[in-house]
């Protein structure tokens, strides 16, 4: 199993890598249709965008990981054991509850979406216009896999307590190293 999660991992980072470096290539092309060529391709700056927002949902719900996330948790490692146990809870009860109930509205919306079309990228097989639903999709999955994700992390902090390894600074001792006195120093 976790080399399965391995392999996913690094195809997930391949997915997201191969968006940022057609973005980057794109926005290239942007800047020498502009500046050499004196014509700008209208297409580039929609595809930046969209590969911009592809990049951002899939890149959130495949890689980050929940320590990589800015979060503010004096109070909750001031906290003991138990409370901070409660707080984990309500926080992935929070998120469940938020983006479970929103789930399918927003797919409605998403669906809804497809009676309008990009206004310049087409697609390279059929020469059609892309349906906003295909490029809004992404987000009924960062969605769903935030449902899996934080359902998994509650069924967690039931079984295990709270996860103290997410809020660990890396490098960082958790108790200052002793000051020495005397012949002891170095």
């Amino acid at each position: 199993m976790n080399t399965v999660f391995k392999l996913f991992t690094r195809g997930a980072e391949f997915v997201a890598a191969t968006m940022l470096a057609a973005m980057f290539l794109t926005f290239l092309l942007q800047i020498f249709s502009r500046y050499v060529l004196l014509t700008p391709f209208g297409w580039t700056l929609e595809l930046c965008l969209i590969l911009w927002v592809w990049t951002v949902f899939f890149g959130c719900a495949f890689l980050v990981r929940e320590k990589d996330h800015v979060t503010f948790d004096i109070f909750y490692l001031a906290a003991p054991r138990r409370v901070r146990q409660i707080l984990a809870i309500v926080a992935c009860a929070s998120v469940l509850i938020g983006m479970g109930w929103a789930l399918l509205p927003t797919w409605d919306y998403i669906d809804w979406m497809k009676i309008r079309k990009t206004t310049t990228v087409k697609n390279p097989l059929t020469g059609a216009k892309i349906p906003m639903r295909t490029i809004f999709s992404i987000y009924a999955v960062f969605m769903a896999m935030l449902i899996l994700r934080y359902g998994w992390r509650l069924v967690e902090i039931l079984r295990d307590g709270p996860p103290d390894e997410d809020h660990e600074i890396p490098g960082h001792e958790p108790e200052p190293p002793a000051i020495r006195h005397g012949e002891d120093a170095v």
